[in-house]
């Protein structure tokens, strides 16, 4: 075989050798060790190495987030969602990871220097590290404020830090924070998030044999967990047993009892997580709100909403390849739901918040707002024929012109010659201009295809102008956190700063009521039929350039509600438009959505025009919502029929 030699003999040659280096390292990190837990401040092992600053490192933890009800915001990813303070965790949990993990945790100082000399011992016999003599201590410390790298110098920052936590925090903190930040499988990071994974229910309410159970998921939670290998599971979790009751932890009877449910215990799979773009989103927010204290943050995210977008989005494009996202806010701005695409495992690029992508004809909301506020109105002619502005000539949907046309009907049909025609009257910088006061924060380019949603938005951003509209105030700023739990049990409101609007705005929205009436036609007799059996749904939709993007934005009595559908290559759809799938998945979001209000509003949602004066009752109340003659009074109560 030549000097390389066999594949056998280099193999042989690596199993020789490694050892040894190995046992170098293991030895001299021994030595060390020794000298920080026979008293030394660390001061005399500064020459080797930059201690890093235990403040600095806390204040970048990241605080742990709950769903508007308070439930756990479990998502994928390993983000865990839910603090659980020491005196909220059973204890039968606290003992099982001790006597797995740490049996000497209460007595020791941070370095069980009893633990590292039988480690120190078996790794001599064998040649090679087979045992680690870590505390729980030095685990909160790998997991928290190191990085994963096994070398010379992490061991002894390691070691250093334990003792600072040590000399820092109770026996009762330190447990507190390793269970929060622990992995324990299946994406999920504390056992607050693992219990809810792995048995659907709060960690309080574990029982002895599954607290034993998740103590044992901690040694190697990627491959020994629930969802994992539960042979090798159920022997760690009996071992726990075994311990709790030699310590007098628990009686003979608790331990036969667990014994037979962990023997027994069959493990299924709880609901899939969810929630993962949304978590990203106000993730930075949450974290400056923390300041690196371990609290938890209360977010506006509705968990039942939540999955009920997600599954529309699934059962509307099957198998389909495209992406899709969608927003739901409320009337306040607040986010109930947030998709960011078909599978946050797969993909955590957010579609509804960092995607720009061409609005298509939701744009021309803006367009016609901006022509009612200039007193054109909906029974004003427009020609829809030909036109050529700088070389510019659209075309409408399928083909043809139409002539003589009403504002109204252009919009409900969603001409294309004729929005151009509108906007180039009008001035196409007030269009941009009206799309800024809403909010809209893209560069938008004041040429004739704007009117034609040519420059591209964000999702979010959108939405939020439609929201505008449908509250008749605004900008709308979309928000997602609304209170946070301090370590010592206070609840505290995050304070939230309201945009303020513009004259502009103002202006625009004073004619937010007839801008509804067109829009809620575009849902009667227009392009947006596949919602109307959504009560009281008013809204437009998209189709950019060869359906690269499908769009149907707008609102019900509930909530504002943005969807678009399109491929994340910007590859054209076959047939694709805004009145298609988007506005199916809209349909099945909000039909299956619950009503915030506590009486139905269906009965109510053809009286534009009607039953009030749609003009006195837009002058008398700012919150006044034309397409269904409504107005939310004060203090948080239903909306309101408006009966001027």
């Amino acid at each position: 075989m030549g000097e390389q030699g066999t594949l056998a003999d280099r193999t042989d040659m690596t199993a020789k050798t490694k050892p040894r280096r190995r046992w170098k390292l293991w030895a001299g990190l021994f030595v060390l060790v020794l000298l920080v837990g026979a008293g030394g401040s660390g001061a005399g092992l500064l020459w080797l190495t930059k201690l890093p600053d235990l403040e600095e490192m806390e204040a970048e933890a990241s605080p742990f987030m709950q769903t508007q009800d308070g439930a756990a915001l479990v998502m994928a990813g390993g983000t865990t969602s839910e603090y659980i303070p020491y005196a909220e965790m059973p204890e039968t949990l606290t003992e099982a990871v001790i006597a797995l993990e740490d049996v000497r945790f209460r007595e020791h100082g941070g370095l069980d220097m009893r633990s590292i000399g039988r480690a120190f011992v078996s790794n001599l016999r064998a040649g090679g590290i087979v045992e680690g003599g870590s505390t729980i201590t030095q685990q909160l410390v790998k997991i928290s404020y190191l990085t994963p790298e096994r070398t010379y110098t992490r061991k002894i920052h390691e070691a250093l830090l334990a003792r600072e936590i040590e000399a820092k925090y109770s026996k009762d903190e330190i447990l507190e924070r390793y269970l929060n930040r622990v992995y324990l499988g299946s994406g999920a990071r504390g056992v607050g998030a693992a219990s809810r994974v792995y048995f659907g229910k709060p960690v309080q309410d574990l029982s002895l044999a599954e607290s034993a159970l998740l103590a044992a998921s901690i040694q190697i939670p990627s491959i020994v967990n629930p969802y994992g290998d539960t042979d090798r599971l159920r022997v760690r979790a009996l071992q726990a047993i075994v311990n709790m009751e030699w310590t007098d932890s628990i009686t003979a009877d608790e331990a036969d009892a667990a014994r037979q449910e962990i023997e027994t215990r069959a493990f299924t799979r709880s609901a899939p997580a969810y929630g993962g773009w949304f978590s990203d989103w106000v993730a930075a927010e949450a974290a400056e709100q923390a300041g690196g204290r371990p609290v938890t943050v209360r977010t506006t995210l509705d968990p039942e909403l939540q999955m009920q977008a997600e599954a529309a989005i699934a059962e509307v494009l099957g198998d389909r390849p495209m992406q899709a996202a969608l927003v739901a806010l409320r009337p306040d701005g607040s986010v109930a739901a947030m998709v960011g695409g078909r599978d946050y495992s797969d993909s955590q690029f957010n579609r509804a918040v960092d995607a720009v992508r061409q609005p298509g004809s939701t744009f021309k909301t803006f367009v016609y707002l901006a022509a009612l506020a200039e007193g054109i109105t909906p029974d004003r002619t427009i020609t829809d024929q030909p036109i050529d502005l700088d070389g510019y000539s659209p075309e409408n949907y399928g083909g043809g012109f139409n002539g003589i046309v009403t504002m109204h009907q252009s919009f409900v049909r969603s001409l294309n010659a004729a929005t151009v025609t509108l906007a180039y009257y009008i001035g196409f910088e007030k269009v941009a201009a009206a799309a800024r006061a809403l909010g809209i924060e893209a560069d938008l380019m004041e040429t004739p295809s704007l009117a034609l949603g040519a420059s591209g938005v964000t999702l979010l951003d959108l939405t939020e102008a439609y929201a505008a509209i449908a509250e008749g105030e605004g900008p709308v700023e979309a928000w997602g956190l609304t209170s946070m739990t301090l370590p010592d049990g206070t609840e505290q409101d995050i304070a939230r700063t309201k945009p303020e609007s513009s004259d502009e705005a103002r202006r625009l929205l004073a004619h937010a009521p007839e801008m509804t009436q067109l829009l809620r036609a575009v849902v009667t007799s227009g392009t947006g039929r596949a919602v109307a059996g959504v009560p009281g749904a008013v809204g437009k939709t998209g189709t950019s350039q060869e359906s690269r993007d499908a769009l149907f934005v707008g609102w019900n009595d509930d909530y504002t509600v943005g969807v678009w559908v399109g491929n994340d290559d910007n590859s054209p759809m076959q047939g694709v438009t805004g009145g298609g799938f988007p506005a199916q998945i809209w349909a099945k979001f909000l039909t299956a959505a619950p009503s915030t209000d506590e009486t139905s509003l269906n009965t109510i949602t053809e009286t534009v025009g009607g039953t009030c004066n749609v003009q006195a009752c837009s002058e008398a109340y700012r919150s006044f919502r034309a397409s269904d003659c409504t107005f939310q009074p004060y203090g948080n109560r239903p909306r309101q029929l408006c009966e001027r």
